[in-house]
């Protein structure tokens, strides 16, 4: 297979959007990606585009033309990636895929949602659909009392505290407020998170990630061909993808996420590095359960361990390993366009562009992206070329 880079990426700002629509989102993140590669569109060969419930936000379907057609980018092949909240992630390795294979030398990847046009009671419903509909959503479980199960028994087999979750949207707000695309731009305090109402016991409203609206976009290319054309680049070393039950009644564990490890897994062996070799990581954190379950399932502490890393600092800017500097999806969450977000921040921290959230001499990057309560995980490797 053939070695993939990163040329270009756009970004829109996560939030309510209310005086944009889906398509202008689209057009503006993918402009960007178009402008920072130094291509034009024409180079262009194909679109793979993550977008998770479009038609239950905002009644639009066929995203893989409404891509194409918005960027000016007919009549090339256009493919919508729907993979729940991890949409964007598996878009990005689909799109990696198509040029490591040498079907293409250049695509774009793009993800995209527009969650505000809908009541919160409606998008639960969408987001719901990322579970298990018969076994779970009929009978009332939404996503954050999946994740609340999580967290209960990870706290019942570890001595995780609610405390120790609630630092994990400390540290989410605090780097948020150095990113300019953030939805937020406001620290809390633990007591805050504490004192913000239950949601799913043992989970908080600050606990959860916000309905978003937002978009992102990356050109992808064969490295050679980006090298010849002297393009500063992030090359992606390593790409895994991996599934379990959709319900958690089917799961082995509740307390770790078995998709993640095995993607991990195949990332690592891909690019011949462990957890150690990492700088900079962009994980899943839709909760703050899942932040502190990612730390363990990614390899950078020992199960059991990853709310006493919280409480250590080691997951800092700048830290042990400097995790989610966007502010991670608590900082903004428009499921299809996380996972190519994620991608988004580690080009620039792996480039130095990532202004005052900078890593300091990172060079070794990994974005993370789940779908559901776990079902999907892809995870990516990256280092500057």
């Amino acid at each position: 297979m053939r070695s993939v880079s990163i040329i270009g990426v756009g970004c829109t700002s996560f939030g309510e959007h209310w005086q944009k629509s889906l398509r202008e989102l689209v057009a503006e993140a993918g402009i960007q990606a178009v402008l920072t590669s130094g291509l034009v569109g024409k180079d262009i060969e194909a679109i793979y585009g993550g977008c998770m419930a479009s038609g239950r936000f905002i009644a639009q379907e066929h995203i893989g033309a409404l891509l194409a057609d918005q960027l000016g980018l007919n009549p090339i092949p256009s493919t919508r990636v729907e993979a729940a909240c991890a949409s964007g992630g598996v878009a990005l390795r689909s799109g990696f895929l198509s040029v490591a294979s040498g079907a293409y030398d250049i695509v774009a990847v793009g993800g995209v949602e527009k969650m505000t046009e809908v009541s919160t009671s409606e998008a639960a419903i969408a987001l719901g659909g990322a579970g298990d509909q018969e076994t779970e959503l009929f009978h009332g479980a939404s996503f954050p009392a999946l994740y609340a199960l999580m967290a209960r028994k990870h706290m019942h087999d570890f001595g995780t505290t609610e405390e120790q979750m609630a630092l994990c949207s400390v540290q989410a707000h605090k780097n948020g407020m150095l990113n300019p695309n953030s939805q937020f731009h406001k620290e809390i305090s633990v007591e805050e998170v504490m004192h913000s109402g239950y949601v799913a016991s043992p989970l908080k409203l600050l606990d959860c990630s916000p309905i978003t609206d937002g978009a992102a976009a990356v050109i992808l290319c064969e490295t050679e061909k980006a090298r010849k054309m002297g393009i500063p680049a992030v090359e992606i070393i390593g790409a895994g993808q991996a599934s379990d039950s959709l319900a958690l009644s089917g799961r082995k564990s509740l307390t770790e996420v078995a998709a993640t490890k095995k993607a991990a897994e195949i990332a690592y062996k891909q690019a011949n590095l462990g957890p150690k070799d990492i700088d900079v990581v962009e994980l899943h954190d839709c909760f703050s359960i899942a932040n502190i379950m990612a730390i363990e399932d990614l390899g950078f502490f020992k199960k059991g361990e990853g709310g006493k890393a919280l409480e250590q600092g080691k997951t800092a800017l700048n830290s042990e390993i400097s995790v989610n500097p966007s502010g991670g999806l608590k900082c903004g969450h428009p499921v299809g366009a996380t996972g190519v977000k994620q991608a988004v921040e580690i080009f620039e921290q792996l480039l130095g562009k990532a202004g005052k959230r900078q890593v300091k001499d990172a060079k070794i990057g990994l974005a993370h992206n789940v779908g559901g309560s776990g079902a999907t995980a892809v995870v990516h490797i990256m280092r500057r070329l």
